[in-house]
């Protein structure tokens, strides 16, 4: 398993320089980022000054190139609008977004493995169609449109819920009022990813309880619980792994949506107000950890396959 991890690290190397490659070629296309500094009080003469400064002068290959060279001593460069190391705005925001996708991940595998289990044991029952009906609802609302909903629900109308920012101005932060403010994110997050994950889970256990083992089990008498969560849900969880794997760099994209929405202080608030100051440094920052949690999430995936299915053998 470590000569696999290795070799896939190895591989990872040269795709995440692809992969750097494009986004800085990409981000070119959206034209000079001094354009936003232009206007009455600023002279050409100073924006030609800092546009040298920048670098931004040089072709598109050599900005690269001294990007890629700052990127091996781990510099990611400094911020155009606030002229803060990109590195330590990256550390500062980072957290936020980690706690609200790792929560919303194990919420939506806490409602996904009993609701599709339930679902497959009970198949065409009026659980059955509930619970199918429930997952197709989650995963069909948009996310945006479902935060508002609850946003006026629980805040507006109800005034239960706060709804935006990750603690109360003015108040000493406190796991609770942490919590509080996660809420309505999480369940937004959650309720696409358990609603897809529901339909996998029923899907692979319905495939499963038709094997002969699984047959000479309940024969034996072994009872219905340990079959389905012993022998059963094991075998089952192989492609919802896969599907786990997929997740996580959707989740960490559909987070920068939800964030902007309920101004949660992560990566997302950071990303977006990149984008419309065309602070590319920042971008550039954000584009690499979006690349390595998808090669990462990728690498768990299959470590996550050899500890279900110990028959699965890396060389």
């Amino acid at each position: 398993m470590l000569k696999y991890i290795i070799k896939r690290l190895l591989i990872a190397v040269p795709v995440l320089i692809g992969i750097t490659i494009i986004d800085f070629f990409l981000m070119s296309l959206a034209g000079n980022p001094l354009q936003m500094l232009q206007g009455a009080r600023v002279s050409q003469e100073a924006v030609e000054i800092k546009r040298i400064a920048l670098g931004l002068n040089k072709p598109v290959y050599i900005q690269y190139f001294v990007w890629l060279k700052q990127l091996l001593h781990g510099n990611l460069g400094v911020s155009m609008k606030n002229y803060q190391p990109v590195a330590d705005m990256i550390k500062t925001y980072i957290g936020p977004t980690l706690l609200l996708m790792g929560t919303s991940l194990i919420v939506s595998m806490i409602i996904a493995i009993p609701a599709g289990i339930y679902s497959a044991v009970r198949q065409y029952s009026p659980g059955d169609y509930t619970v199918v009906t429930l997952s197709f609802l989650g995963t069909s609302v948009p996310g945006f449109f479902l935060a508002l909903l609850l946003i006026y629900v629980f805040t507006i109308k109800l005034g239960i819920l706060p709804s935006s920012g990750m603690s109360t101005l003015g108040t000493k932060t406190g796991f609770l009022d942490v919590a509080k403010h996660m809420v309505m994110p999480v369940i937004v997050l959650a309720s696409s990813m358990a609603g897809n994950n529901i339909r996998y889970i029923r899907s692979s256990m319905l495939e499963i309880l038709d094997k002969e083992y699984l047959r000479t089990a309940k024969a034996k008498g072994i009872g219905n619980f340990k079959v389905i969560n012993k022998h059963g849900l094991r075998n089952a969880l192989l492609p919802v792994i896969t599907v786990f794997g997929m997740e996580i760099p959707i989740l960490f994209g559909g987070a920068i949506i939800i964030e902007q929405v309920f101004s949660w202080p992560g990566l997302g608030l950071m990303t977006m107000s990149a984008i419309i100051n065309r602070d590319y440094p920042v971008i550039m920052g954000v584009c690499l950890i979006s690349a390595l949690v998808v090669l990462a999430a990728n690498l768990l995936t299959d470590i996550l396959y050899a500890i279900a299915d110990p028959t699965i053998q890396y060389k």
